[in-house]
């Protein structure tokens, strides 16, 4: 492979070449900068990044390809246990970095889930692409949606599962339903089933998404098997397609993996030099760093991530909503979280960081400074690390210039990727802000439902979660809401389930 290679390559990728393995996982390159400019995924890393770097590929690649390929100074693998397990690392990196060469997961499409609904009366099974918080069980993700499709048609039938919307159906629901003729459903609404069997059936089908029902599988193929050999060829090969779709959905056990992790001799060497060009005292054991996100100036909000000896701990990862600065305004609000964090562990009588870092150049570095030195912390070390060229922005006071570690050192590695990870840190926290927004415009919408209401019952339940698995009387008890005012957010919300 390395015969084909072009000459001029760094020595830290011909020595990354030589090593890859040949395994399923996702490969991250980076550009002069350290930036994350693709993200691909492979069956076989070792095939599949060594093609890039192939004379042969240079030449005859799509201009977008070669560009790419041109752009490449440095990248990152994550090994994985499979090629499925791939494809959702893949997505999950995408949306967090957005690659300049990627175009394909540019939207925010998910892949598929199922959902149980199992704090309802009589629960359901659904496919669905968001998983909430509402107390409901998640299956997945299934890189196949016919799989998912497949499982919970499958389960319906074999377990009698409703598949009517009304979050307690009645004799009066069963009016206008023929499921228990032509779906096999076991009609709860009406008692052909108790309230406990028919939970009983559910708790199996899960059990089944679990994979702690296998034999099921078995059954399936058996009744398979029997259809081929009666000539009933139809039927078997209906069987065989489910089966097949089962069988991926019962057994796909992929996990979405977070940001890369650097490997702990790596992180040691990068310690001693951040020692070394920080002219710092000791090794910065614990590394804090901070980042603000907003969008057009809400929901501004900042997170805090931390490194124990040059490795991200999340234990440690702190969120912040910013409260005293309107708009988008990231160094008064990096100021304010500087502020609250280390004013909290100074009155908790905590141990400090060897390091904080803040995200950003020279005015998020003064505003941070400010807050520090009012706290009495003047000493405590503070760097900010600005995007564009990976410069790190350091004692404005004592040093005029910025500072630019080597390129491919471990010293600049290990605070590339905390960053990286309080970005990404972040913008999950403020994804999730927005999603509980959304969540919270559903009451804008029922009549007769003024800001005023909606803030009491927010209060009163705490969230639109809460409020959504509430009952009529339930939802009378919260202040201002009369019984004919309940029973409609009831009928709204039974709408949007």
């Amino acid at each position: 492979m390395l015969k084909s290679t072009p000459m001029e390559l760094s020595k830290i990728i011909m020595e990354k070449l030589r090593t890859l393995p040949d395994a399923p996982g996702c490969y991250l390159m980076r550009d002069r900068d350290g930036k994350i400019i693709y993200i691909g995924k492979a069956a076989s890393l070792r095939k599949r990044v060594q093609s890039y770097f192939r004379r042969h590929t240079k030449r005859t690649a799509p201009p977008k390809i070669r560009s790419l390929i041109s752009s490449i100074e440095d990248f990152d693998i994550v090994v994985l246990k499979s090629e499925a397990e791939a494809i959702l690392t893949e997505g999950k990196l995408i949306k967090e970095y957005r690659p300049h060469y990627n175009t394909l997961w540019k939207d925010d499409k998910r892949f598929t889930m199922i959902r149980a609904d199992v704090q309802h009366p009589f629960p359901t099974l659904s496919k669905c692409r968001i998983k909430k918080r509402d107390d409901a069980a998640y299956f997945g993700p299934y890189t196949s949606s016919m799989a998912a499709k497949a499982a919970v048609a499958f389960l319906e039938r074999r377990f009698g599962l409703r598949r009517c919307r009304p979050r307690e159906p009645d004799a009066e629901t069963y009016k206008h339903c023929s499921n228990d003729i032509i779906a096999n459903c076991s009609a709860p609404c009406i008692g052909k089933v108790s309230p406990e069997e028919y939970r009983k059936r559910m708790d199996e089908a899960c059990a089944f998404l679990r994979g702690e029902r296998m034999g099921m599988l078995k059954e399936l193929r058996g009744e398979m098997e029997a259809a081929a050999r009666e000539f009933r060829f139809e039927e078997a090969a209906a069987l065989r397609d489910m089966l097949m779709h089962l069988h991926q959905a019962v057994k796909e056990k992929a996990k979405v993996r977070k940001t890369p992790k650097i490997k702990q001799d790596e992180a040691r060497l990068g310690l001693k030099e951040l020692k070394e060009h920080l002219k710092l005292s000791c090794e910065p054991r614990v590394i804090e760093c901070f980042d603000i996100s907003n969008i057009s100036g809400t929901h501004s909000v900042a997170s805090m991530v931390c490194a124990v000896d040059g490795i991200p701990y999340p234990n440690r990862y702190r969120r912040f909503r910013i409260k005293t600065v309107e708009g988008a305004d990231d160094p008064r609000s990096m100021a304010e979280v500087v502020r609250r964090r280390y004013s909290r562990l100074l009155k908790e009588k905590k141990p400090l960081p060897g390091l904080v870092m803040v995200d950003g150049g020279i005015t998020q570095l003064r505003a941070a400074k400010v807050e520090l030195q009012i706290l009495g912390l003047d000493s405590l070390p503070l760097v900010g690390l600005a995007k564009r060229y990976e410069e790190i922005v350091w004692d404005y006071k004592y040093n005029a210039g910025n500072l630019f570690l080597p390129r491919h050192s471990a010293g600049l590695t290990v605070v590339t990727r905390l960053r990286d990870e309080a970005h990404r840190f972040a913008i999950t926290y403020h994804r999730e802000l927005r999603r509980r927004r959304i969540k919270e415009s559903v009451l804008d919408e029922i009549p007769g439902i003024g800001s005023a209401k909606k803030d009491l019952l927010l209060k009163h339940f705490g969230s639109i979660a809460r409020l959504s698995r509430a009952s009529v009387e339930q939802i009378t008890k919260a202040p201002g809401i009369g019984s004919k005012t309940a029973q409609l957010i009831r009928n709204e919300l039974d709408k949007k389930e």
